[in-house]
């Protein structure tokens, strides 16, 4: 009997651990050792970052598949953020976009519309749009261009109404060459001569400018009567200080009169 009870406790005692001194008569275990990290207090008083460069595109903006929406951004938008590679289409409307700069778009070649509405810019480098070989549709509506930069072979829409172009910072063939050019707006402007137009355009709004004189090449062939310009649909000169029954051969090639004073 006492043999059994001697090997009983020799057993049991290995699995007690170890323990501290006895409380009250019963053995108390030991607390486990917890290694705890300190987390650095956050000021209440810290601002967070306004500098929306700072902040990943497609965090700052909506990125669907090849399209980029960053309009109204917050925090201001000062400058063109960093564009997924396959972008197509890139709105970046009412912001505070100041200049563009031949870098923004250097790698987009994808890119079909770029709509920089509503913004504040005053320049665009030279370059910044002439590599786009596959850009159709340009929005610079509403911004503060003195000029216009290089464009691209295949655009068909330029809209840069409510700007402050003038007729020095739009070389006269600027758009001469582009050969699917389909609508031109160039309204509320400061423009005092209208440049040469290609014969594609079906639209062209040339209203709210400084234009004070026409010619007979101005839209039709002045060397011949029988030239139809049957594309151009409409032509918008209201705004503007010329009286266009004085010019009235600039006009005999045309299906419709532009719109305009003609007293």
């Amino acid at each position: 009997m006492h043999l059994r009870t001697f090997i009983s406790v020799i057993l049991i005692i290995p699995f007690l651990g170890p323990c501290s001194p006895a409380k009250n008569g019963y053995a108390e275990a030991r607390e486990p050792k917890i290694d705890r990290v300190t987390i650095p207090e956050i000021p209440q008083n810290a601002e967070p970052d306004a500098d929306a460069s700072a902040l990943p595109t497609c965090l700052l903006c909506v990125c669907l598949t090849g399209s980029v929406y960053c309009e109204d951004v917050s925090p201001e938008m000062s400058t063109i953020p960093a564009l997924p590679r396959e972008t197509a289409y890139l709105y970046a409307r009412f912001n505070k976009i100041k200049k563009i700069k031949n870098k923004d778009f250097a790698n987009i070649v994808t890119l079909k519309v770029i709509d920089l509405t509503g913004n504040v810019i005053s320049e665009i480098e030279d370059g910044a749009f002439s590599k786009l070989t596959n850009l159709e549709e340009l929005y610079l509506t509403d911004n503060k261009l003195t000029k216009l930069p290089m464009l691209p072979g295949k655009l068909t829409t330029l809209n840069a109404n409510f700007n402050l172009l003038k007729s020095k910072g739009v070389k006269s063939n600027a758009f001469k060459k582009l050969s699917k050019l389909t609508y031109l707006y160039l309204g509320n402007n400061e423009l005092e001569a209208i440049p040469q137009l290609p014969e594609t355009l079906q639209v062209v709004h040339l209203n709210n400018n400084k234009i004070n004189t026409l010619t007979d090449e101005t839209f039709c062939k002045g060397n011949t009567s029988l030239y139809i310009r049957t594309t151009l649909e409409e032509v918008r000169l209201d705004g503007n200080p010329i009286v266009l029954a004085q010019h009235p051969n600039s006009f005999i090639c045309l299906r419709n009169l532009p719109t305009g004073h003609y007293y």
